[in-house]
This record gives structure tokens, C-alpha cells and sequence, in this order.
């Protein structure tokens, strides 16, 4: 029997499904041989389309589609993202705040840095001390100059963006350049090989207007509603509640004051007593939403924090209504059955801290292009390798979630117990359990992590572990390996001191982008 892989049907649009279309096509399809790449999405199921942020992988998959960075900015509203900002997670007090770079800090991977910041710098923020990320956030400057090529940075950056028109602009791109077909159709039934080698798997959807469309691979973008691996094969979704309490958001997009208003180069997470707002900064609004637990706090309760967060931030009077989003934080216990492999909100959601769900469906795709099974029969191989790699980072995800809230020394008032609970470490991961004591004694490091492709490496935790007030015993160092961290600090010092004034206002650059382009 011949069963090589040559029909694939994406079920779902919106960023998830166009973006698995887009790289599928890109890297497999072609007019000599290559895969038939088709996507089916129904005009009733409109996008929930509030995943603005991503991470800087986002550059490689853009490139790797062939999309223009020239062009992606002018059409879907795009800023650039260095990091994330916490305000008020740690004490709660007015002012405090604490920055989650995507630039490694400085010799980083070479020498211990930890050592020597305890000793000559602790009363500073880590992330200030070895990266100048935070002294360029801060000074509202943008991550790469006007005659930077596409792609290329000076500071490492990912983007926040509209995710309506980013879904439009992979649309387009993935059928007019990368053939793509494209059905715009309801599903009334997924139909299933009843007999053969192939007993089981997905033979092919039925649609209402196209009858019978049939593949040998299908990918379920379908969102929360999750069409194939969770209503067909009923694959449970394995919820993280006691872990990460959060199911409920209420998003609204508000104007800025005036159109030249400052223009964040990060994502600022807000804490509130009972959750934390968002706030991402698009070139002509912002993106905000409020963040909480439905089992601590009511809509109400969720609707009051963001107005009060809105008045304080500036925004104007007329807001509109923000949208109420619910969802299970959780994931499926398997993501890719037969013949069919979930990607994006199908296979599950925890929350919007840390962008994690657009690169989860870059991470995704990016795998499942790399050791896309040419035949059936090597199918199952891959698939068991898929649901291992992604339940383990689905799993270390919820660790460097949680570690945001475990940390946290917020004394709210009495009646919000939110913070609290999180404190306690019964809700903890067993893995952050076992880690944070040998973390008192060293700092993270890459044996901690079992992966060469981590989704977080140990950066990711210094910088949040410092900067949540965290602090190990003091760890004694080497002389030399003392003063090697301290040169660290000083090119750091010496790199801020260069980048502030040598690089654009964040607005500037958009601006610029959207009159001149980029370099190419």
C-alpha cells in the first residue's frame, strides 16, 4: 500500500491555523510533488483574537514564510515587545516594578554573575545590573535603528501586534504565495476509516457547501472548541486550576490620549488584588484586560480594577465594553492521536502571562515541519515523540508561571485571599517544590533544565526569581570569578550608556517603518 503523507487539511483560521498553513506550505508544499496544503474555517466561529504579544522566535517564522517585516508592521499594527515589566507583584507598593528582558544578561553561559551581584549589588534590580535592557525600556527607546535590516536587532525583540490583521496578512500571504487552498465552510461531521491499516484515523470532514474533504494529516486549530482531538478522539483536557487559579479575562481596546502619546517597547503586567492587567501598547491603542479567578473574585470585582487601572493609566473616557473571555487553564493529555495533532487553543490554554500560547503554536509547527512524517507508518513514531516533548514543555510553562505568583509577598486585604494562595506551596508543581530550596543554596542553571530547546532557559528564572525579592544565601565565588562577573556588570553599564542615545524613540521607528520600510 502506498501511504505517503500528500493531502494535509489545517481545520481552523485565525494567527494559529494560518500560521501552521503558512510554514507548512513554505517548507513542504510546491508545485513538483510537494504536500496539498488546504484549510477549512467556518464564518460562524470568529477568532477570540487578544494574542498581541509574542516572543522573538516570531522573527525566524516570519522570515522562514517569507513575510516583509516592512510590510508586517505597516498592516497589523505592530510595535516591538523587548520583554515584559511587572508592576506590583512583589509588595504591591506604588512604583515597584521589575523587567523580564529577552536579552540574556551579559556573559551569560560563561560566568556566574549571581555571586557578585549578591556581594556588590544587591540593593539594585538584577535585570539593571546585567543586561541594559531595562535602562532602554525605560528610556522609551526602540530595540534597532532605522537602517537595521529586517529581522535584525541591536536589542533582541519580538513584537506586539493585532492578531485580527495578522491572521488577515497570513491569509494572504498562504494563498496567493504559498498555495494554499483555502474553504471557507461549516464541518457537520468528521468521518473516520472504518476498516484497513487505517481503522481509526481521520478519513475526511464533511462540509456543508464542499462535501467531503479528504487528507491524509489533520491539524485541529480549531480554538477552545476543539473539534478533533478533543470532541472526536476525546482526548480529556488536563486542568492546571490548583496550580494557576486564573479562567476569566475581560479584554478592551482603548485610545490613547493623543496620537503621539508614548509607546511602550515591552508588555506591562499590573498586579491587582485579585489577578493583574495587561497593557500592550499597539501604535494606535492599547490592549488591555484584566486578569483573575473566577473561584476569588467576581466580574464585577475584575470590571472595577480595570476601570480604576484605566483612569490611572490616562485612558480616555470613552472605552466601550470590555469582552468577557472564559477558559479552563489546562491541556490535553495527549496532542497528536492517529492521525490528527492539535495546535494552538485546541490542545489547551493557561493564561496570557509571559505570550505563551502564540509560541507554543510557533514551537508547535516549527516541529511538526521539521519531522513532518512523510508516510503513515512513521506516524506513530513521531506522534509519541510530539505528545513527550510537549507535555514536558506544557508542563515547564506552568512552572515559570507559577513562580510569579509562589514569590509574591502581597499582604492584601483581608477577604482576598488570591495572593495567599498562591503562596502556599500544596498549589505548587512538584517540580518548583524540589527546585526552589536548591535555588536558597545556587542559582539556576542550565542542568536544572533537561532540554536544549527549553522554552525558558535559566535567564528566564533569574530574572524573575530576582526580581521577585527572591534572594539565595550568599553563594561564595572565586576572586577572579568575582571580578569576571563585575567586567560583565560594567559592559552592561558601558552598553546602556551607548544604546539610549543611539537608538530611536520606539515611536520614531514606527513611524519611520511605516514611511521608509526597513533595510532588506
Amino acid at each position: 500500500m502506498n501511504d505517503r503523507l500528500r493531502e494535509v487539511v489545517v481545520l481552523g483560521g485565525g494567527s494559529a491555523g494560518w500560521l501552521v498553513a503558512a510554514l507548512l506550505a513554505a517548507v513542504h508544499g510546491g508545485p513538483d510533488g510537494g504536500l496539498g496544503i488546504t484549510l477549512i474555517e467556518s464564518s460562524e466561529t470568529p477568532p477570540i483574537g487578544v494574542g498581541e504579544g509574542t516572543w522573538p522566535s516570531m522573527r525566524d517564522t516570519l522570515r522562514r514564510i517569507g513575510l516583509s517585516e516592512t510590510e508586517f508592521v505597516r498592516r497589523c499594527n505592530v510595535s516591538f515587545k523587548q520583554g515584559s515589566r511587572f508592576d506590583g507583584w512583589v509588595q504591591g507598593q506604588a512604583g515597584e516594578h521589575y523587567y523580564h528582558p529577552f536579552s540574556l544578561p551579559v556573559g551569560h553561559g560563561d560566568i556566574d554573575v549571581v555571586p557578585a551581584w549578591l556581594a556588590g549589588h544587591a540593593d539594585r534590580a538584577f535585570a539593571d545590573v546585567v543586561s541594559p535592557s531595562s535602562q532602554v525600556c525605560d528610556a522609551g527607546r526602540a530595540p534597532k535603528q532605522a537602517q537595521t535590516p529586517e529581522f535584525a536587532a541591536v536589542a533582541n525583540y519580538a513584537y506586539h501586534f493585532d492578531a485580527g490583521l495578522f491572521g488577515q496578512m497570513l491569509r494572504e500571504h498562504a494563498i496567493q504565495h504559498l498555495g494554499v487552498r483555502h474553504v471557507v465552510d461549516h464541518v457537520d461531521a468528521v468521518l473516520s476509516h472504518q476498516d484497513g491499516d487505517h481503522c481509526g484515523d481521520i478519513a475526511a470532514l464533511q462540509t456543508r457547501a464542499h462535501g467531503r474533504i479528504e487528507a491524509d494529516l489533520f491539524i485541529d486549530c480549531s480554538g477552545l472548541a476543539s473539534q478533533l482531538i478533543g470532541r472526536h478522539f476525546g482526548v480529556p483536557l488536563k486542568s492546571e486550576r490548583e496550580v494557576l487559579f486564573n479562567d476569566a479575562a475581560l479584554a478592551l481596546q482603548v485610545p490613547y490620549a493623543r496620537p503621539d502619546a508614548p509607546l511602550p517597547s515591552c508588555t506591562i503586567a499590573t498586579a491587582w488584588a485579585k489577578g493583574w492587567i495587561w497593557d500592550i501598547g499597539l501604535p494606535t491603542r492599547r490592549g488591555v484586560g484584566a486578569v483573575f479567578s473566577r473561584a476569588h473574585a467576581s466580574e464585577d470585582e475584575a470590571q472595577a480594577a480595570l476601570q480604576a487601572y484605566l483612569d490611572a493609566t490616562g485612558a480616555p473616557a470613552e472605552r466601550g465594553t470590555p469582552r468577557l473571555i472564559r477558559f479552563e487553564p489546562g491541556y490535553r493529555e495527549r496532542f497528536w492521536v492517529r492521525n490528527c495533532v492539535a495546535i494552538g487553543l485546541s490542545c489547551g490554554f493557561i493564561e496570557p502571562l509571559e505570550a505563551s500560547a502564540l509560541a507554543l503554536v510557533e514551537l508547535s509547527a516549527a516541529r511538526l515541519c521539521d519531522e513532518l512524517p512523510m508516510t503513515r507508518a512513521s506516524m506513530d513514531a513521531v506522534a509519541r515523540r510530539f505528545n513527550d516533548d510537549f507535555s514536558y514543555r506544557w508542563a515547564r510553562v506552568i512552572d515559570f508561571l507559577k513562580l510569579h505568583y509562589a514569590l509574591s509577598q502581597r499582604q492584601d486585604a483581608p477577604g482576598s485571599d488570591y495572593w495567599r494562595a498562591h503562596r502556599d506551596p500544596a498549589t505548587w508543581p512538584e517540580r518548583l517544590r524540589e527546585l526552589l530550596p536548591m535555588w536558597r543554596l545556587r542559582q539556576p542553571a542550565r542542568h536544572d533544565f533537561g532540554r536544549i530547546d527549553e522554552v525558558f532557559p535559566a535567564a528566564s528564572y533569574q530574572y524573575v526569581l530576582y526580581g521577585m525579592g527572591f534572594r539565595p544565601e550568599r553563594l561564595p565565588a572565586a576572586t577572579a570569578t568575582l571580578q569576571a562577573a563585575q567586567a560583565c556588570f560594567d559592559e552592561a553599564a558601558r552598553q546602556a550608556r551607548r544604546l539610549v542615545p543611539a537608538l530611536p524613540g520606539h515611536r520614531s521607528l514606527i513611524d519611520h517603518i511605516h514611511q521608509h520600510g526597513l533595510s532588506r
